[in-house]
């Protein structure tokens, strides 16, 4: 007989956020940006322009310092206690000062924050025949990747990486303590990926993926571009594309950026890992049970600088938002089509003056220097299954662009053995959640 399978809920958290190139200070607290005093099950976070994309960046070594910074600063955020003894105090010194040792490796850090290993998320979990008529944990089916671990971390090995800084921020991330574990990490220049969950809920991840799509200079190199992540959690499959597409604010740049977005679409492409024949194994995006596109897409408000702001200053978002550029795309059925977008009722992200509430054109003279403010951080979701719970800027004065959160409730096919969820009801918190054994058979 078939295993039996039912839909649980699980809280999905998401944010993208344009760093600037800048590099993020050891004190910089991630805490309200991920809302963790309401904690999720599933944490997607992007970034884009975690380096200056300058020449070297771009085209000679890929600097991975700032990549550990950020990884460093979200594992402080989601692994500290928050208990009423910890509130208020500041950033452990012992992660502040191993923040800025020189010449981090990546891949050797990101190994202290995972609960399992790379080898074992990638390994495929598909439900043979023999295995529904003897229950076992093997699939005989399928074929088992014949991958290294070194294509989820961007960084080769390290072997002169400092020891004391990795115990260091071993020691502090509280070793068996830890309530996340990292799931996926990627960097492609200035586009950085990261992907937390539940300490409990890792062992249901299988067939982890990543695929860069290069969209820059030429259309072929990474100052512009995706990284996708594609997994299977329990029994339904997941792909999250964080994006930096085309900038500019001309007329016609709009297009450009649709041609980004179908291009990674059409290009981007997950190895096959199962030989079984019937596999839904997906290799394609759109394959996806649930996807979700974060990221700077870069779509402006196609009006002046002058007028943008006079609808700003009523707090006219509905008129703006019919000038939003991804919005008149999207309604013409160029771009995005079957996607979803939560309802917008923040102010536009782009472009602040560093360090302020000021929009960087109140300071600007020259019209040709001016940019007119817009809503270039976004997040979509395409697939059923999925309710976007709440969909919010974050105030973080530390890039020229504002952080976009969005929270989700997705449904996932899970199977009557391991975990299971208490469903969400008008009377239960949203979120809440029970671990109970294995049901006998």
């Amino acid at each position: 007989m078939p295993m039996d399978r039912n839909v649980q809920t699980f809280r999905v958290f998401v944010a993208t956020w344009n760093v600037g190139g800048k590099s993020p200070r050891g004190s910089l607290n991630l805490d309200e940006i991920l809302q963790v005093h309401d904690p999720s099950d599933i944490y997607v976070l992007g970034f884009q322009e975690i380096v200056p994309l300058n020449a070297g960046n771009v085209l000679v070594i890929e600097d991975t310092e700032p990549a550990v910074k950020w990884l460093t600063l979200i594992n402080q955020s989601l692994n500290k206690p928050h208990n009423a003894a910890y509130r208020g105090l500041k950033a452990s010194p012992t992660i502040t000062s191993s923040l800025f040792f020189p010449k981090p490796s990546l891949k050797k850090i990101s190994k202290v924050f995972r609960t399992e290993s790379r080898r074992r998320l990638k390994a495929c979990n598909c439900p043979s025949d023999l295995e529904r008529k003897n229950s076992k944990d093997i699939c005989f089916r399928c074929q088992q990747p014949n991958i290294g671990e070194d294509d989820i971390s961007s960084e080769e090995e390290d072997d002169g990486s400092n020891g004391f800084e990795i115990a260091e921020i071993s020691a502090a991330s509280g070793g068996n303590q830890m309530k996340y574990g990292l799931v996926a990490i990627k960097q492609m220049v200035g586009i950085f990926v990261t992907v937390w969950m539940r300490r409990e809920l890792i062992q249901h991840i299988s067939h982890l993926r990543i695929s860069c799509t290069s969209r820059g200079i030429m259309g072929c190199l990474g100052n512009k571009g995706c990284i996708s992540v594609s997994m299977s959690f329990h029994q339904t499959s997941f792909c999250f594309i964080c994006s930096h597409l085309a900038s500019g604010e001309k007329e016609g740049d709009e297009l450009r950026r649709n041609s980004d977005v179908i291009e990674i679409l059409k290009n981007t492409q997950f190895p096959k890992i199962c030989r079984a024949p019937n596999s839904r194994i997906p290799t394609k995006i759109l394959e996806h049970d649930r996807v979700i596109w974060l990221g700077d897409l870069n779509y402006r408000i196609s009006l002046n600088y002058s007028e943008t702001k006079r609808l700003m200053d009523r707090n006219a978002w509905d008129a703006l938002l019919n000038k939003d550029q991804l919005k008149i795309e999207r309604d013409a059925g160029r771009v995005f089509q079957r996607w979803k977008e939560g309802k917008i009722y923040f102010a536009p992200t782009y472009k602040f003056s560093y360090n302020s509430d000021a929009y960087a054109g109140e300071n600007v003279k020259s019209k040709d220097k001016r940019r007119t403010p817009a809503w270039c951080d976004r997040i979509l979701w395409h697939g059923n299954g999925i309710q976007q719970k709440f969909y919010i800027r974050g105030e973080s004065r530390f890039s020229d662009h504002r952080p976009v959160c969005a929270e989700f409730l997705v449904d996932v096919v899970v199977t009557e053995a391991g975990t299971r969820r208490v469903p969400y009801g008008p009377n239960m918190k949203v979120g809440a959640e029970e671990l109970l054994p294995p049901i006998s058979r």
